[in-house]
């Protein structure tokens, strides 16, 4: 035991006292986007941790490492609350619904998460792809076997015929498609629930109401029953699960609220009732102003859409950022979402030009992609800020955001949990 110690004591003599350290200088520094930024700032990273922040541009050591930001605007990583990694919509979907493999999917999905990590999006939630892949996807990240964004992943649970259920295919493939978490009833919803956090799921994701892009026309007004809804977040909650609710209608948005969900997906009819129920239990809004951009954009410019489908994007795609302006205005939270995969990959920072572009505040816009995500999340103490003690999820741009929200389309560095991704 003793020629142990002597050992351990003898190795850490040897070895340098900064072997696993990077060192940043920033020549802007916003460390936490509800502060004005700081100039000429020093990061201290060890490992995967953030260890200190110091005042000018500290000299590096020979067994430090020197990441040179000193003339780009650093910021923690940016986190997108909505996202779908496994698919992008276009006119070729239900060709690939039968042609493409599964095994070729998740590869898919791997090429997807680069392009959102190398975006600036150090962490996602996905909210809605293949469980079996997504899980696997999430934990080969975790591993470091492959490049993507840390992501929070949910387990979907659909009422029969409502959103989230197949649709626009023919009776036999809907059949085929058919979930083991579509569920009719609340003891049957309360089974689906249980079902997806069994095989992996992160968080819960339900439909509230109808959905745009269902091959149905069935409105957008709610279907999942108050007390369905009821159920899923109570089984979510007792084994220690978060629920998100995609809603568009007012009297959708109010159920799921009710019901205690932590997060509304579009929120895109929300009324005065809504917000007081938003901010009585602090659920978070999560706008994805750009999907209604593009599905506006698609219906438009193309003709693979069914007319269902069109009638319905072109209806709410509309009126989300006007909406949206009215939520923020009434003191709703706001978390950063884009519904990416319905816009394509990559390209989640347009969603903060729409947000500052509806009228929302461009430090409120970053706020709601760093600490109001990480704090939906629950991961407040790990993430959304620089900080001693904090993962090291930081990226830069050339120039500030706070003086052109453009900036954030053309992320220069990219560093998630400690290791740089882009530079």
């Amino acid at each position: 035991m003793l020629k142990k110690s002597l050992f351990s004591i003898a190795l850490m003599c040897v070895l340098p006292a900064y072997a696993n350290q990077t060192l940043i200088h920033a020549g802007e520094l916003l460390y936490s986007a509800d502060k004005a930024p700081l100039k000429r700032q020093t990061i201290v990273i060890e490992d995967n941790k953030i260890v200190a922040i110091e005042s000018g541009f500290k000299k590096v050591s020979d067994e430090q490492t020197l990441v040179d930001l000193s003339t780009g605007f650093v910021m923690p990583g940016l986190m997108d609350m909505h996202v779908h990694l496994q698919f992008e919509i276009g006119p070729h979907n239900d060709v690939d619904k039968v042609k493409v493999s599964p095994e070729l999917m998740a590869m898919r999905s791997v090429h997807y998460a680069k392009k959102t990590l190398e975006a600036g999006f150090t962490t996602v939630r996905d909210l809605g792809s293949d469980p079996q892949h997504i899980y696997a996807l999430r934990d080969a990240i975790n591993k470091g076997w492959v490049q993507g964004p840390r992501i929070i992943a949910a387990g979907g649970v659909a009422i029969t015929g409502g959103h989230l259920d197949s649709s626009g295919v023919h009776h036999e493939l809907l059949d085929l498609y058919a979930k083991k978490t579509t569920c009719d009833g609340p003891f049957d919803c309360r089974r689906a629930t249980r079902h997806a956090i069994k095989y992996g799921a992160d968080w819960i994701k339900v439909a509230a109401t109808g959905g745009v892009l269902t091959d149905r026309a069935t409105g957008t007004g709610q279907q999942m029953g108050s007390d369905e809804l009821d159920e899923v977040v109570n089984a979510a909650n007792t084994m220690g699960r978060k629920v998100a609710a995609h809603a568009h209608q007012e009297d959708g948005i109010i159920a799921a609220l009710n019901a205690g969900v932590a997060s509304i997906e579009h929120g895109s009819y929300a009324g005065e009732k809504a917000y007081q129920l938003f901010n009585k239990t602090g659920a978070y809004l999560v706008p994805t102003l750009l999907a209604g951009e593009t599905v506006v954009e698609m219906a438009t410019n193309s003709d693979f859409m069914s007319p269902a489908i069109k009638k319905k994007a072109i209806r709410v795609g509309n009126d989300m950022k006007g909406n949206f302006y009215n939520a923020y205005k009434a003191g709703v939270n706001i978390a950063y979402g884009t519904d990416s995969g319905v816009s394509k990959h990559g390209t989640n920072a347009r969603e903060a030009l729409l947000m500052v572009e509806s009228g929302m505040p461009t430090q409120q816009v970053l706020k709601s992609a760093t600490i109001n995500s990480a704090k939906l999340l629950g991961l407040e103490n790990q993430l959304g800020t620089i900080e001693a003690g904090k993962l090291a999820d930081i990226i830069a741009t050339d120039s500030s955001p706070l003086d052109n929200i453009n900036a954030l389309m053309s992320v220069s560095f990219v560093m998630r949990d400690g290791k740089v991704i882009k530079q």
